[in-house]
């Protein structure tokens, strides 16, 4: 039985994956077009690696330059002032917030995101969500260490906890600390996932989901 869910945010519980790859492309197309493609392909095909592994691949493998701090710090700023808002504003995955609303005393939930810790809390609250979950965390630290972070700090069984996410990095998360994983599936992760993962298209079907673990 399940009584523990970790939660992935962009294309878990927000619609905000596409605001996101927009962001990215956005900040490289003045490199050209092809380095900008190359951006939103990666981006695309990495979902939950955060934003400054991103950059530093970006920078180093693309633009075949090294990074800064200062220019690590600069380009999370820029992508922060065009991504915040538009994460705020942009409309729940259908089922999620209904979810939320009438089981958050049932299970045990927590946000673990690949957006840096406090910008994820901001829009938790700006959401007003944050009032549904344990605690939320983000990059960055890495989605491995925060899931053993809360098995071990809220002694949770493993058997008795399911991380929804829909990334590769959610995945072997999940595996790493041995719980069980369910894939949100959308267009873009859908070939990166075996049919062998249990999928939902959205979390009106969640609860029932759930219901099926033993």
């Amino acid at each position: 039985m399940i009584k523990n869910i970790l939660f992935d945010f962009d294309g878990v519980i927000c619609e905000s994956v596409d605001i996101k790859t927009e962001a990215f492309y956005e900040m490289y197309i003045s490199s050209g077009e092809d380095i900008a493609q190359k951006v939103k392909f990666h981006h695309l095909k990495n979902g939950g690696m955060s934003r400054y592994d991103k950059f530093k691949y970006y920078e180093e493998v693309f633009l075949e330059k090294s990074i800064t701090t200062e220019r690590m710090n600069t380009l999370s700023t820029q992508f922060s002032k065009l991504v915040k808002e538009k994460v705020i504003d942009a409309p729940f995955v259908e089922g999620a917030l209904e979810f939320l609303e009438k089981n958050a005393k049932r299970y045990k939930c927590f946000i673990i995101s690949a957006t840096p810790i406090d910008e994820m809390r901001e829009i938790a609250k700006a959401k007003k969500i944050d009032k549904y979950f344990k605690e939320i965390f983000g990059s960055p630290t890495n989605k491995i260490e925060w899931g053993k972070y809360i098995l071990n700090t809220y002694n949770l069984k493993t058997q008795e906890t399911v991380f929804v996410g829909d990334a590769l990095s959610d995945f072997n998360a999940a595996k790493k600390n041995n719980i069980h994983f369910l894939l949100r599936q959308t267009k873009d992760n859908k070939e990166l996932f075996s049919n062998e993962v249990s999928s939902i298209s959205n979390l009106t079907s969640l609860i029932k989901i759930l219901n099926t673990y033993e």
